[in-house]
């Protein structure tokens, strides 16, 4: 039976569960912008464990029965380029439909290129204007703590996890959002930076250099931590951890652009560029083989009932074009 019925959301960290969710998103990712014929792959596959730990880690609180319940948790991709990573999530929590990811960038499919919320159950703010995501995160987080409504805890209002790439800090507006949730205190506001070192036109640090942007952060006045984007236990241990600060969290995630799939890995070229159907099926190969291989460290058996059919499909990526 596929991961996409019955779903509910862990109470409780899974680190198999998460990775293989992670992987099988990796797969989507690549098999829906093989079927568009273009997108932005690199900076989606950077960001799947994020993502996974996100919604299938028990860290962000929601209901995909009830999308606008009011103690909800809000996530916002501000790289909204990297839509390929979130409805691919939204598939495996049964929000959407999984057949429907093969619709992306489709005139009249919900699943456009970049999020867009007045169509597509699960998108909170439609993004793809970078450098604006932290301000409306900024702008929702306030408006929970004025209106006194609480989370899922019962106790501190929800939380707006932001999902922000490294090259759209360049845009000074980020810096003024910063300002703003330091001086208010918006401890509600985690901020998460992919940072790849690359974008559309290269390594960010010869584009327009960031260099330490946890400390930039810091200096700003929030809580900071840097850890290894593509290790979901770090992931969920810092996004877990009590904190008694009136701060917000940015936490520095260093990822490689294209994870997972070799052939892109850390290429600038694969930020904006669809693979073909051989690709495709080669990028397939290789991330069944790491999920056994993860599968195999851990000791354990992958679920045969998940939508990787015991990682069947995935060893093949299928013919995905029109």
């Amino acid at each position: 039976m596929p991961l996409t019925q019955n779903f509910s959301v862990p109470t409780d960290f899974d680190l198999c569960l998460v990775r293989e969710q992670a992987n099988k998103m990796r797969v989507d990712i690549v098999k829906m912008l093989t079927a568009a014929g273009s997108g932005h792959p690199g900076g989606s596959l950077s960001a799947a464990d994020i993502v996974s730990v996100l919604y299938f880690g028990g860290v962000m609180s929601y209901d995909p029965a009830d999308l606008k319940a009011p103690w909800r948790d809000r996530f916002i991709l501000s790289k909204g380029h990297a839509a390929p990573v979130q409805y691919a999530a939204l598939a495996l929590a049964g929000i959407i439909d999984e057949e429907e990811l093969l619709t992306i960038r489709q005139l009249g499919s919900r699943l456009q290129g970049h999020p867009d919320a007045s169509k597509c159950p699960g998108i909170e703010v439609s993004t793809g204007s970078l450098g604006q995501g932290l301000s409306i995160a900024c702008g929702l987080a306030q408006a929970l703590k004025l209106s006194g409504q609480m989370g899922a805890d019962g106790r501190t209002p929800p939380k707006i996890y932001l999902l922000m790439g490294d090259g759209e800090l360049q845009e000074g507006q980020n810096w003024e959002a910063a300002l703003y949730a330091a001086h208010y205190g918006l401890d509600n506001v985690v901020a998460i930076v992919d940072r790849n070192y690359l974008q559309i036109d290269g390594d960010t640090e010869e584009v327009m250099a960031l260099g330490d942007v946890a400390a930039k952060f810091g200096a700003f006045g929030w809580d900071v931590a840097t850890l290894d984007g593509h290790d979901e236990q770090e992931i969920y241990d810092v996004l877990t951890r009590p904190r008694y600060s009136s701060k917000p969290l940015m936490i520095d995630a260093v990822t490689t652009k294209g994870k997972g799939v070799s052939f892109m890995e850390d290429v600038a070229g694969w930020h904006g560029v669809a693979p073909s159907q051989e690709q495709c099926d080669t990028a397939c190969q290789e991330l069944a083989a790491e999920m056994r291989s993860f599968a195999d460290a851990l000791d354990v058996e992958l679920d045969a009932d998940s939508e990787t059919d015991g990682l069947a499909e995935l060893a093949t990526g299928g013919d995905v074009r029109g």
